[in-house]
């Protein structure tokens, strides 16, 4: 036996054993009443709390009893001392110091600016921080390195509290990160964060532009064409990620038009109506994001103008009506799912609404009148019928992601893993999607059933559609209201 397999089987022998309540072979962390437990139990354990079953006291219940049952440690008979030197709180400890006050000292040190006290500008970063419900993922985050080092640089000044630094820092997810807290916590002036994002990555693609024209022209267009619709968006609500995606598409289409133009040995001042032409049939797929740039490069004389060919985009055939019906009632009905789930895929289902916009809901757009529950989507607000009025009222009471230090109070429906921040349409459509609910199809079922049973324009005002959207879709669906007239009707 050579030296590294006696070592290895003198650790597993010495150290290694059954965990007691999960029944796998790991490292042993603590040895209880009921056995060895492995570091995975004992951190659940020291994080399950609860009225004991046998005292009646509410405290932590680390133990457990024949049954299997969470009791605390008095009635499980563990000596091992849970309660904090500092706070005597009960929980996790780190140190004889239990995670909110192990939490406290580690920003302490971070945000030290010398004089032994925290950065004065910081202190609303310190208390959000210090008095998050989940103090190990506070902890779990100070302990990688790149948060530490922005901490210490903006505590000492090396790093100055404003916009302009972290848009040139180049770790630039732990800066949008950190910079999302500190303009939660009103550290840092509010700022939509798409439109941040898009200035960051504006910088590094124009960057990357070979023929200084080009980049000249992109710049520009994105100067006073997108970056000038993304903040009047802005002003207007919080953006989603759509708005800012596609700002970025329209201008890498732009630049590849210009690198196109430029292999056929053409400029942009002299294309012509050929080469429009030939553009669109050998790039049908990206001809969309390219015409905001051509209708900008012609009004602002930067290129003749020219016909620029369309063709119409067909929605995706929608989900039979059966299928829709079928879902939706397995969502209204099957508690087994999860609870976000269910109420965002009825939503799709049943007031046809875009997930797009089903995550830029807030608590404020659930309205309860007595027995009533509606919701914010259009004016005046939709009611919301049974059962789906019941699952959104339990859902708006305990949304997930609202424990930790980014979202303690957010505002909206579906918060979010970062600071301020709606959930990402992406997150939500993968979990419709896990639950077969296709999200577009499901929407364009929904929607073409409202307008075969009531007007295209009474549809827009109620589910928050434009009128053109409606009556188009009422058109396509053979509507038997396409000649109803919209307006007052009471005279």
């Amino acid at each position: 036996m050579s030296l590294d397999e006696d070592a290895r089987e003198k650790y597993e022998r010495w150290y290694v054993r059954t965990c007691a309540r999960c029944g796998r072979r790991a490292v042993k962390a603590a040895n209880w009443s009921d056995g060895p437990i492995c570091r995975t139990c004992l951190d659940r354990a020291t994080h399950t709390r609860g009225c004991c079953p046998g005292c009646q006291d509410e405290r932590l219940l680390p133990g457990r009893d024949a049954a299997g049952t969470a009791i605390c440690r008095d009635c499980a008979g563990i000596t091992r001392d849970f309660f904090c030197d500092r706070c005597h709180f009960e929980g996790r400890l780190l140190a004889r110091l239990c995670e909110q006050c192990a939490l406290a000292d580690r920003l302490t040190a971070l945000l030290d600016d010398g004089t032994g006290h925290v950065h004065p500008p910081l202190a609303p970063l310190f208390d959000q921080l210090r008095n998050t419900q989940r103090p190990d993922s506070g902890l779990r985050w100070l302990s990688k390195p790149q948060p530490r080092a922005l901490l210490q640089d903006l505590a000492s000044g090396r790093l100055p509290l404003s916009h302009d630094a972290f848009g040139q820092l180049p770790n630039w997810r732990t800066a949008a990160y950190l910079r999302d807290l500190l303009m939660q916590c009103g550290a840092l002036p509010a700022v939509d964060r798409q439109v941040l994002l898009f200035e960051r990555w504006l910088v590094e693609y124009l960057a990357a532009v070979v023929d200084p024209k080009h980049a000249q022209v992109l710049h520009h267009f994105a100067t006073w064409h997108q970056l000038r619709k993304l903040r009047a968006k802005a002003d207007r609500g919080p953006l989603g990620i759509s708005p800012a995606g596609e700002a970025r598409q329209q201008l890498t289409q732009a630049g590849s038009f210009l690198v196109w133009l430029t292999g056929r040995g053409v400029l942009l001042e002299h294309c012509r109506q050929v080469d429009v032409d030939a553009w669109h049939t050998e790039n049908y797929a990206t001809r969309q994001p390219t015409r905001p740039f051509l209708i900008w490069a012609m009004k602002t004389d930067r290129m003749p103008a020219l016909t620029i060919p369309f063709r119409s985009t067909r929605n995706p055939d929608p989900m039979g009506e059966h299928h829709r019906i079928a879902a939706l009632q397995r969502l209204v009905t099957d508690e087994n799912l999860p609870l976000r789930s269910r109420v965002a895929g009825s939503l799709v289902l049943l007031l046809a609404q875009p997930v797009t916009r089903i995550v830029r809901l807030t608590i404020d757009d659930v309205l309860q009148d007595g027995n009533h529950t509606a919701l914010r989507l259009g004016d005046p607000p939709t009611p919301v019928p049974e059962p789906l009025a019941s699952l959104l009222l339990a859902y708006a009471a305990d949304r997930p992601n609202m424990t930790s230090a980014a979202n303690p109070d957010s505002h909206w429906l579906f918060p979010g893993r970062r600071a301020g921040q709606a959930m990402h349409p992406g997150g939500l459509r993968d979990l419709l999607r896990k639950l077969d609910v296709p999200a577009q199809r499901g929407r364009i079922t929904a929607i073409r059933q409202f307008v075969l049973q009531m007007p295209a324009p009474v549809v827009a005002q109620a589910l928050g559609y434009h009128h053109n959207s409606t009556t188009r879709i009422a058109a396509e669906s053979g509507s038997p209201w396409s000649g109803y007239a919209a307006g007052d009707h009471s005279r």
